[in-house]
């Protein structure tokens, strides 16, 4: 991580303090092995693949606490700007609410300020990983039956802040200089939760294609012009290029579609 990206990620900005594996478990093992094919620049969609010989819940837990984690912290960097005045409802651009209920203090889906949701959100999982009945870090402790049923849920959930932040504050992620940590953290979640089948593709939407707008095809267009993705993504618009971007791919003007063209972007390729 560069020095840049180290200031604004740095301890005093972390949302919730990290959940870390044992040195000497499998599970250690396993982070250090899931770290070092990343930092090895290998291809995001080998580098989610479930080992050879490897235990799929290990796996994902490694990968949740992981994710957790490394969330957390990108949603801590910009907490200060998301309030009860700037986001009074936890949403995803117009079409897209999401509601808190967590079976205790919130028995039904209740429409909750978007911090007040993040913050029911991590207290949530924070509880969940630090189960030893669902995360289990002694030698052989089995998983919970339900144990994939209980990541689903968390993953889903974080994927949720991933929604808020591209629609609502990627404008603060992009004068941070943090973008490009953003998206390859995002690039991760998605092939790894996509791979093995851990999110319902309907979830998925509000940072997909939308009806009546083919941003694959302007993907393909960017690339058939010789745009780089770096090109593309450095043209998605701001209030001081918006005309520029028109010119280059289309009008499609609101903050929901303007995020999913960036990440549409992230996958066109190099």
């Amino acid at each position: 991580m560069s020095i840049a990206l180290k200031q604004v990620f740095n301890k005093d900005k972390t949302f919730r303090p990290k959940r870390k594996f044992e040195p000497g478990t499998q599970r250690f093992e396993l982070h250090k092995r899931a770290q070092a094919s990343l930092n090895s620049g290998v291809d995001l969609k080998a580098a989610v693949q479930l080992p050879n010989g490897e235990d799929l819940n290990d796996w994902v837990a490694v990968h949740v606490v992981d994710f957790f984690n490394r969330i957390n912290l990108i949603y801590g960097t910009i907490c200060e700007f998301c309030t009860e005045r700037t986001c009074p409802v936890m949403s995803g651009g117009p079409k897209y609410e999401y509601r808190w209920q967590d079976d205790l203090k919130y028995k039904k889906p209740t429409a909750l300020p978007a911090p007040q949701y993040m913050n029911f959100l991590m207290d949530w999982i924070e509880v969940q990983i630090n189960n030893e009945d669902i995360f289990p870090t002694s030698v052989g402790v089995p998983f919970p039956k339900n144990f994939l049923q209980i990541c689903k849920k968390i993953l889903c959930r974080l994927f949720r802040v991933f929604v808020h932040v591209y629609i609502h504050h990627f404008d603060r992620i992009i004068i941070m200089g943090a973008e490009a940590h953003v998206n390859t953290c995002y690039k991760h979640f998605y092939y790894f939760v996509t791979e093995l089948n851990l999110i319902d593709r309907k979830e998925l939407e509000p940072l997909m294609d939308k009806e009546g707008i083919n941003l694959l095809s302007l993907g393909r267009e960017f690339q058939s012009r010789g745009t780089t993705t770096e090109k593309a993504l450095s043209l998605i618009p701001t209030s001081r290029n918006w005309d520029k971007v028109r010119r280059e791919g289309g009008d499609h003007g609101d903050m929901q579609v303007l995020s999913v063209l960036r990440v549409k972007i992230l996958f066109m390729g190099p």
